[in-house]
């Protein structure tokens, strides 16, 4: 069954109860069992598990061809869940250019927990290489990373992190199931921003982690859910249950959208560098054709006027929203810079665009006029 066909029918069978072909929301917080407490499969609390949320992660499981998936608040409760597979003092590899939410988490729990991290540019594989001569529990790694879309060659590196005794996990949020199976690449967890494309309605936050085998590091993140609360509520999980049936079309148009998009950016005077993998020139483009169906529809350019000229430009958009997070209906901007707190990381000249569902011929046209600002 192929994955446009799996996105609408798994976890979407007719509610046996009554037929109704939209799945049920189940709210309860509590759940009726025998005297003696639950047995079997008798649920317990909303916090431990729901109906609404183990149809969701048997869908989430058949679209990345896991063993299990766990849903979660958040796309950084899923980081945080992930994180508590890991024993005291372990050794950490993560990506330099990865999500910046991680890194803060990182970063903030890391000495408290006994955690070595080394901060390696996976994109290099002599780079990886290197760092991975040594022992290590865990290599993080994200791809396409955010916010310079850099592709990470996926077998190689699962390659890399089994010789060296470490799980592999990819966080998988720009290109999501319908472009990149990152378990079938050799990853051994995928992560993924719910919020984002999944929901694809800017309106849920959820975090999904999946796992190519049920077994310890499963375990463990769905005890940390139950323990820290890190669970979703049910409507959440129906919400993105609903974002999946259509997640396959939408990817599509996104993806054949931010093509168009880029090729009029990489053209125009004003942009010094693009970075999308759908390019040409791009040099991840051979890379990504080889493990990903399509180059999604987040991008990244930097401005030849530097910081003043990003910022004029993001101010001079009409149709694109500046705002946080991707993956909506609607086009966003955003000077990354600026929401990256007390460590900024992102160039001071880089915009980086999610590039939505109108019409490219109207989201070309406003990207001209306020590009033609600052090039005049």
């Amino acid at each position: 069954m192929k994955f446009d066909t799996r996105a609408v029918h798994a976890g979407g069978e007719p509610d046996a109860e009554t037929g109704a072909v939209a799945p049920p929301i189940h709210l309860s917080s509590t759940f009726r069992h025998s005297p003696e407490g639950p047995r079997g499969d008798e649920l317990l609390y909303q916090r431990s598990d729901n109906p609404t949320q183990q149809r969701l992660e048997t869908a989430l499981a058949a679209l990345d061809g896991a063993e299990n998936a766990l849903f979660f608040g958040s796309g950084i409760a899923a980081c945080a869940a992930a994180l508590q597979m890991l024993p005291g003092n372990g050794r950490l590899v993560v990506q330099t250019d990865c999500y910046n939410g991680f890194q803060a988490q990182v970063r903030h729990f890391a000495e408290r927990w006994g955690w070595r991290v080394d901060w390696v540019d996976l994109a290099d594989p002599a780079a990886a290489e290197a760092a991975l001569r040594e022992p290590a529990q865990l290599v993080w790694a994200e791809t396409p990373s955010n916010p310079l879309l850099r592709l990470v060659d996926l077998p190689k590196l699962a390659e890399l992190s089994h010789a060296a005794g470490a799980l592999l996990l990819v966080d998988g949020t720009f290109a999501t199931p319908a472009l990149q199976q990152p378990l079938a690449l050799g990853a051994d967890v995928v992560l993924h921003s719910a919020t984002k494309y999944m929901g694809g309605h800017s309106d849920v936050l959820g975090g999904v982690l999946c796992f190519a085998k049920d077994g310890t590091a499963a375990h463990n993140a769905r005890v940390a859910r139950e323990l820290v609360g890190l669970h979703a509520s049910p409507f959440a999980a129906w919400m993105v249950l609903r974002g999946l049936r259509s997640l396959g079309c939408r990817i599509e148009r996104h993806s054949r959208n931010a093509a168009k998009v880029a090729t009029f950016l990489e053209s125009h005077p004003a942009v010094g560098a693009v970075h999308y993998p759908g390019l040409a020139s791009s040099p991840w483009h051979e890379l990504a054709k080889a493990q990903m169906r399509d180059f999604g529809g987040m991008l990244s350019i930097q401005l030849r006027g530097g910081k003043e000229a990003a910022l004029k430009v993001a101010g001079a958009l009409q149709l694109f929203v500046n705002a946080t997070s991707l993956g909506g209906c609607e086009s966003l901007v955003e000077w990354r810079r600026g929401v990256e707190g007390k460590t900024p990381r992102s160039p001071e000249d880089l915009l980086r665009i999610s590039v939505g569902l109108e019409d490219p011929d109207d989201l070309i046209a406003d990207l001209s006029q306020a590009l033609d600002k600052v090039s005049a």
